[in-house]
């Protein structure tokens, strides 16, 4: 778990990475979703996951470097946690829509992951820019139905994350 942390800050940190709204590190983001992770079941390689979720899809780190460090399974599921989609396939819906088939097709464990990501990404949207809110919580209320194969516990958080009214 120390060297996934350890990859994910330095490579979100190498790319100037903050985040959104606080200017805190990327870092606090993949911290935030690996804690919800590790408070169901799950697996190491399910935390190391949630540390790099980011990180292919972020960073100039290609998907072989994460294989290579830290093995067959946590790559995997780093790469169905990665986007499919990119903009030349068209505007957000069409991509989100791309994405969306991507996601409906992965493990549960993948799909756990996806729900911490949720959670975490909706406590900071939905209090810091209530124009992106509206489409952000569209969008992954529509994504929840194809994640019911994640951690229950994890998927009713979401759910109630995502509930918070429009502003």
């Amino acid at each position: 778990m120390n060297a996934a942390y350890t990859f994910a800050r330095d490579a979100h940190a190498r790319q100037g990475q903050k985040r959104k709204y606080s200017d805190m590190p990327y870092i606090v983001h993949p911290i935030a979703v690996a804690e919800l992770v590790a408070g169901v079941p799950h697996t190491p390689e399910m935390v190391c996951a949630a540390l790099l979720h980011d990180v292919v899809e972020d960073t100039d780190i290609d998907l072989s470097v994460i294989r290579e460090t830290f093995g067959p399974k946590v790559a995997e599921l780093v790469d169905w946690l990665t986007d499919v989609s990119r903009p030349q396939h068209g505007n957000r819906k069409a991509r989100k829509a791309l994405d969306l088939v991507h996601t409906a097709k992965a493990p549960p464990e993948a799909k756990t992951i996806k729900l911490a990501d949720i959670i975490d990404n909706s406590r900071t949207i939905s209090r810091h820019d209530p124009a992106f809110w509206r489409v952000y919580r569209a969008e992954n209320l529509a994504l929840l139905d194809v994640l019911a194969e994640g951690d229950p516990q994890l998927r009713q958080k979401a759910r109630v994350a995502l509930a918070r009214p429009e502003t």
